[in-house]
């Protein structure tokens, strides 16, 4: 029995690492729920991020205000830091991870900070809150609070 326990408890914390990444999924974005101070709201938009390897692989796509479709797809390692930007308006992407649930992401082009993304997913896991801020194509400032429900 108390080798049971042993093991449990040493095995315990290993298995909590492995839990998969909460911010994994399909993320559809809720307009009713989402504000916006500056900038025009998409019209929809969804977020997939998938585990691939040890980065997470994030693609957002969708419907502008004006009807113009967008697509922006980037990688991040899974424990933050600098990522590699397959399709986007920027050139560079960066994650800091604040904690389980939590993290910051900075995209800029030139050297040039662009944009701001704080993301936090819900304790029960099913809704996405992205405060965003800065600019985006054709020099549209954007600030606002974007929330996605989960698919």
């Amino acid at each position: 029995m108390r080798y049971a326990k042993l093991v449990f408890t040493l095995l315990a914390p290993a298995v909590a690492l492995m839990a998969a990444d909460p911010f994994v999924g399909t993320w559809k974005l809720n307009p009713a729920k989402s504000k916006f101070k500056a900038g025009a709201p998409y019209q929809e938009a969804t977020s997939t991020i998938s585990e691939s390897g040890s980065d997470l692989d994030v693609a957002f796509k969708g419907t502008a205000a004006n009807g113009a479709p967008f697509s922006i797809h980037y990688t991040l390692p899974a424990n933050g830091g600098t990522g590699k930007v397959v399709e986007a308006p920027f050139d560079a992407v960066s994650a800091k991870y604040l904690n389980a649930r939590e993290r910051k992401i900075i995209q800029s082009k030139g050297g040039k900070v662009l944009y701001t993304i704080h993301s936090k997913v819900s304790k029960d896991g099913k809704m996405l809150t992205v405060v965003h801020k800065g600019t985006i194509a054709a020099a549209q400032a954007v600030d606002g609070i974007w929330v996605f429900d989960k698919q």
